[in-house]
């Protein structure tokens, strides 16, 4: 069985910052601390965290919604991609920012607890100084 989950939490940033800096790869390797190359177009492919994760762009809203193919090295070469979804909602003057993430080989649960080290903190960090 596949493992899914998904994490909420919010940035006292507007949702386009937030898009921007996720689908930008200067700024995402300065969000998070890690190496990306990302793109802003369907199709294209991306990778972060100095190559650990790669994946491509399955669908974009702009400003509101991010859904991409993701993997890292952790992945077997059988291992189908998993699915990244991330839904950006306006919440008072900042953004609700919600994560789900599926299709996971199964047993990899170390994902939930990697976005909130690797992710969430530094980008809570990052944009409070942004």
């Amino acid at each position: 069985m596949k493992e899914f989950f998904e994490l909420k939490t919010y940035f006292e940033v507007d949702p386009q910052t937030l898009y921007e800096a996720w689908l930008d790869g200067h700024k995402h390797s300065i969000m998070t601390g890690g190496t990306a190359e990302c793109s802003a177009k369907i199709g294209e492919a991306f990778t972060a965290w100095d190559g650990y994760i790669s994946g491509h762009n399955i669908e974009l809203v702009e400003n509101s919604k991010i859904v991409q193919a993701w993997r890292t090295s952790e992945f077997s070469e059988k291992d189908e991609d998993s699915r990244l979804m991330i839904t950006l909602t306006p919440k008072g003057s900042g953004t609700e920012f919600l994560l789900e993430h599926e299709n996971i080989p199964e047993g990899q649960t170390q994902y939930k607890q990697g976005w909130i080290d690797h992710y969430f903190e530094p980008m809570k960090y990052y944009f409070g100084k942004a």
